[in-house]
């Protein structure tokens, strides 16, 4: 069934990347003779598509002679990525634009994919941006995509919980834990804290944040360092909540975001570490839990400080596209401050540009930007490394079989160190 799932899924990608070869780059009536025609991809958006098509019909007005045609790939983040990797491997001229992953940059950039962009962004317009983005979309020290918009890691609560018993919001792990005990002794039916603990990149993510926020840390100047005391102590909390502590249900094993947004937004947890975009969805007034929530920035050890994942899409340029200049043109204008403005308002994405955190319309459209604002500031981005997919794939496994209770964090750790050091040994 694996092996039928991931056929299924390259045919997909193999599918699509005819498409792009066969699909003209332009309407039924074409561009005006002598157009430069500039094709953006991206992945489909959760929204009306018409604030975007505005911008970039904008674009076209202030650059006279660019046509700018949009073509979006399935939501599936592993989907676009097969896409991507077949096309410019195959150098494919069918794309100008892309918007890519966070984790994909270092990756595509190594392979030669991207065009370098680092005349866009000298040292003072990188200070405009949050410095997680910007280190994800380095390599080598040069540039090859532009942060678009950003996510990271929060803790939601129930406020009303907490208040009702008179519990403050915690802020280290051992708190979560004792003020999930509490409530949960109380409140028949309450699960402690949900997450994410399916076998996929996502459970990465969360373990990341238990790892940072005990000190610990996965590459070191290149080095893996994973079997750590830290690392260890991290992650035998992280399967202490499921086994020792139980304020996670063993259903976390199969829990992905939306699975566990709906556990927590039918009132059946205190707690839930996700992404930004689940706020929007707990404040529409037919919630269950309309009013009810708070959302803070993750826990830590004792010792530590709070740590988020750094999550988000840039836009790069294809190293092969026929039109690099215009190309990085849109890269340009869609990056800038008033266009992730406008994407901000139209699709509650959040800016990857500090001073729109500030700005009196978008705060007023989510309230919780400043607690954004810190998280943003301090979320870090995964290894960033051409193998990063390689060493996502290790760590999956090894995790997994942490959350399941059937291996020992130590031993998964030494599996995974052993396993990284092959891997960079092989590419290096």
């Amino acid at each position: 069934m694996a092996l039928a799932r991931r056929m299924s899924r390259w045919a997909r990608a193999l599918l699509l990347a005819c498409a792009a070869v066969l699909l003209p780059a332009c309407g039924a009536d074409g561009p005006a003779p002598g157009s430069t025609v500039i094709v953006f991809k991206h992945g489909k958006l959760f929204g009306d598509p018409a604030p975007l098509r505005a911008l970039l019909d904008e674009f076209e007005r202030l650059h006279p002679g660019i046509v700018v045609r949009e073509q979006t790939l399935p939501a599936s983040s592993d989907e676009q990525h097969q896409f991507y990797a077949i096309n410019l491997q195959a150098k494919s001229r069918a794309f100008d634009v892309l918007a890519v992953d966070v984790i994909w940059v270092a990756e595509f950039a190594h392979a030669g994919w991207l065009q370098e962009l680092t005349p866009q962004l000298p040292p003072r317009e990188r200070s405009a941006f949050f410095a997680g983005p910007i280190e994800a979309v380095t390599h080598q020290g040069r540039i090859y995509a532009v942060p678009w918009f950003v996510d990271a890691g929060l803790l939601y609560y129930r406020k009303d919980l907490l208040e009702k018993y008179g519990l403050p919001v915690p802020r280290t792990w051992g708190e979560l834990v004792r003020t999930a005990q509490a409530v949960m002794a109380r409140e028949p039916g309450i699960a402690g804290f949900v997450w994410q603990g399916k076998q996929y990149e996502g459970l990465v993510c969360n373990a990341l944040e238990y790892l940072w926020s005990n000190g610990g840390e996965v590459l070191s100047a290149g080095r893996v360092v994973l079997d750590t005391p830290r690392n260890r102590e991290a992650l035998t909390f992280m399967a202490d909540l499921v086994h020792r502590y139980r304020v996670t249900p063993a259903s976390v094993t199969t829990a992905t975001e939306e699975p566990s947004r709906h556990v927590f937004g039918q009132g059946r947890a205190l707690f839930l570490r996700n992404w930004p975009y689940a706020w929007r969805l707990f404040q529409d007034p037919r919630s269950r839990v309309y009013g009810k929530v708070g959302v803070t920035l993750l826990p830590h050890f004792e010792g530590g400080a709070s740590a988020a994942t750094l999550g988000g899409w840039q836009l790069a340029v294809n190293r092969h596209s026929r039109y690099p200049v215009a190309a990085g043109e849109l890269v340009r204008f869609l990056t800038s401050e008033r266009a992730q403005k406008r994407l901000a308002l139209a699709y509650g994405f959040q800016p990857a540009r500090v001073a729109l955190y500030r700005d009196a319309e978008i705060r007023a459209a989510q309230p919780f930007l400043a607690t954004l604002e810190r998280v943003f500031a301090a979320a870090r981005p995964r290894p960033v490394t051409p193998y990063y997919v390689r060493i996502s794939q290790v760590l999956q496994s090894e995790l997994s079989a942490i959350v399941a209770g059937l291996r020992t964090p130590h031993a998964a750790l030494a599996a995974s160190e052993r396993k990284l050091r092959k891997i960079l040994a092989d590419e290096l």
